[in-house]
């Protein structure tokens, strides 16, 4: 049984905010590759994969996959937040990386073989103006796209009031007075049911629309627009409310049918446990990274099967190829996967990660080969970095209401 020798950090994309690990054994050119990345904090996770997971599983047989996960996670005593989630997600995935390539098979093939021939996946349209999305749609349409998400802008696009409407506080000031538009709820709740009716007088009912709220919205807001959007069905409404209010998921679904995708910022089983249990969501959204990497993400699609929930592991636009791939190989083999998001790479950064998924009109293939598929080039991703931008803090955007207080997330 090959043996971990050493555990590498590699930092990647132009901020650096890509953190792949490469995991070392003591067999001639056996290794494998996880994603461990965090875009505001990859600086954090690499510490804490540095100076603490890897000294820990270095001597290791790299397929005690399990036990080394399940050890690791009680090993700081406290457990299931998203920095120790995602360092031991870049482990666990490059150790099943490696058990792949010595069995010489796909890891979906490791997992109990394909459900399906290739993943459906949902792709990101957007516009400022209704007229501006309904031809970034129809874009995606033209392309072979059947789902799609439809955002007014960036996140809470229609909720926003301009410096005019605001009508601020007299008294305010930075950080309570920024020059960023303010949000408010009735103008968000007025505002995407207007976008859907829109859509669907165009479009019809054939395409698979969703739209990601981005817990924006206080929570009897939340049920509101839930209800609101329920004619026009949705394939999903996303993420509606926060982690800290998933509680009124039960009102939601007493008062419509809206199929419900939630869990991009969960971290904790306690978190998401009662909403499968209790049939409040349709559709699971954790990133697998966040989850802890494909040894807890495996138990929570089969967990779900047994609910009637479907898979839909969150992508988007801050995660890497290496994540895809896992969460792909997690797709094919899921009987109850529900949807895959997009990602948007360059061709420069797909060229750093030979053997990376191929998305085409809708759907990601997976290859032929063994582990999860890909590698990484090690001189083409360093080559990536620019040394300024990796000097950067990267924070999540700062929205607030009229009055100054932070919208969550």
């Amino acid at each position: 049984m090959p043996k971990i020798t050493r555990v590498q950090c590699i930092r990647t994309r132009s901020g650096g905010t890509w953190v792949i690990v490469k995991v070392h054994t003591d067999q001639p050119g056996l290794y494998g590759i996880g994603s461990a990345s965090d875009h505001y904090r990859a600086s954090t996770v690499v510490e804490a994969i540095e100076q603490s997971l890897g000294p820990k599983i270095v001597g290791r047989d790299t397929g005690d996959i399990e036990d080394i996960w399940q050890s690791s996670l009680t090993s700081g005593y406290w457990r299931h937040d998203s920095i120790w989630n995602t360092a031991l997600a870049g482990v666990d995935m490059a150790l099943w990386d490696i058990l792949g390539k010595e069995a010489g098979m796909p890891v979906y093939r490791l997992l109990g073989g394909p459900s399906r021939a290739a993943v459906p996946a949902y792709a990101h349209a957007a516009g400022n103006t209704l007229e501006e999305l309904e031809q970034d749609v129809r874009r995606y349409l033209e392309d072979g796209w059947i789902y799609i998400r439809c955002q007014l802008g960036n996140y809470g696009g229609g909720g926003f009031l301009t410096p005019e409407q605001r009508r601020r506080p007299e008294n305010a000031r930075p950080p309570f007075d920024t020059p960023r538009r303010a949000f408010d709820d009735e103008a968000y709740l007025d505002t995407i049911p207007q976008m859907f009716a829109f859509l669907r007088d165009r479009l019809g009912f054939e395409p698979k629309l969703t739209h990601d709220v981005h817990e924006h919205l206080r929570p009897h807001v939340a049920v509101a627009l839930a209800k609101a959007v329920e004619p026009y069905r949705l394939f999903f409404l996303e993420d509606l409310l926060p982690p800290e209010h998933v509680s009124y998921y039960w009102h939601v679904k007493q008062q419509c049918t809206t199929p419900q995708a939630m869990g991009e910022l969960f971290v904790n089983p306690a978190e998401y446990l009662p909403l499968i249990q209790e049939r409040l969501i349709d559709y699971m959204r954790i990133r697998v990274s966040k989850a802890g990497g494909i040894t807890p993400a495996r138990k929570i699609a089969h967990l779900c099967e047994w609910y009637g929930v479907h898979t839909a592991w969150q992508e988007g636009g801050d995660n890497d190829p290496v994540n895809q791939a896992a969460a792909m190989h997690l797709d094919m083999n899921a009987w109850n996967f529900g949807i895959q998001e997009e990602n948007h790479f360059t061709e420069a950064e797909l060229d750093a990660f030979p053997g990376h998924a191929v998305t085409k009109h809708g759907y990601i293939y997976p290859n032929a080969k063994a582990g999860l598929g890909l590698d990484l080039d090690e001189t083409k991703a360093a080559a990536l970095v620019d040394p300024e931008r990796l000097k950067r803090h990267f924070y999540m955007a700062e929205d607030r209401r009229p009055d100054g207080t932070v919208v969550r997330p």
